[in-house]
């Protein structure tokens, strides 16, 4: 790690945090905070995916929705109307809504076999972004002078590297230039989580072989062919068991590359200082 104690991390001239965890645990909240009330440059995992490897992807999708309509039709084709994604930090529906739910058609689900090739995107530009951190460390400090830098990680990071395997590209080349941070959120929290997700959907990614096996599940247990899945219901059940099996890759994920902090005592935090605080401690416990 690149800071071995809490003296280290406290007497350092230039902070540098990857935060990780389940997604809706708090880390875009937390690197606002950051960014906020302390001179932190906030780089977003999933906000670089979704203009810089997934953009035009969206936007296209948006574009087959509008040429269904003649009206809207005629006036892209004469360059007349301009459509764009605002995707922001905060906002990242535009991303969650291109990689869509399987399911009905009738109720805006995709077939499977569409999900999975925007899946498969979805895996490419997340490993590309993780891997553009470093760049955008370099960035920070030439460009505007930030010394300071977290990176708001993904839900799924935890799903496209390999937690146990030391020579993880991914893995190596964040760890040199940042301390891996997992946000800890208890079991009893699930519940929380997956009522945010209901209400506030984030992009979700899943390693091919969990998707394939929980769809197949999904499917026995509600006795349903594939074009009758309720979009919705699928996305809440999947995410729930999204949750239970991504715990144990995060755990090994800061066993092996960070420290942890849990989800209750990082939702105290009011400023940089507090988190700068948490940070140390985690580093004096590890």
């Amino acid at each position: 790690m690149i800071y071995e104690n809490s003296s280290d991390w406290k007497r350092a001239s230039s902070r540098r945090l990857l935060l990780m965890g389940m997604s809706g645990v708090g880390k875009t909240h937390l690197s606002k905070i950051l960014r906020d009330t302390d001179r932190w440059f906030h780089y977003s995992v999933d906000y670089r995916i979704g203009t810089r490897y997934m953009g035009e992807h969206i936007v296209d999708n948006f574009k087959i929705e509008a040429m269904q309509n003649p009206f809207l039709a005629e006036l892209l084709k004469s360059d007349s109307i301009y459509i764009g994604s605002n995707i922001t930090f905060g906002n990242l529906e535009p991303l969650s809504t291109y990689l869509g739910k399987p399911g009905d058609p009738q109720k805006g689900g995709l077939p499977f076999s569409e999900y999975k090739r925007r899946q498969d995107l979805h895996q490419i530009g997340e490993r590309r972004a993780l891997l553009d951190t470093q760049h955008f460390i370099q960035r920070a400090a030439d460009l505007y002078g930030y010394q300071n830098f977290v990176c708001d990680s993904g839900g799924s990071i935890c799903e496209v590297v390999n937690p146990a395997d030391k020579n993880d590209e991914i893995l190596v080349t964040l760890s040199r230039h940042l301390l891996l941070v997992y946000i800890r959120e208890a079991y009893g929290h699930f519940d929380k989580l997956e009522e945010r997700f209901s209400t506030q959907p984030k992009p979700m990614y899943y390693r091919p072989e969990f998707l394939e096996a929980k769809w197949a599940e999904y499917l026995r247990f509600k006795q349903v062919p594939e074009e009758k899945v309720d979009p919705d219901d699928f996305a809440c059940w999947i995410y729930r068991k999204a949750l239970e099996a991504r715990k144990p890759r995060y755990t090994m994920m800061a066993e092996n590359w960070g420290i942890v902090v849990e989800a209750e005592d990082i939702a105290q935090a009011r400023d940089a200082c507090d988190i700068v605080e948490i940070v140390a401690a985690a580093l004096e416990a590890r």
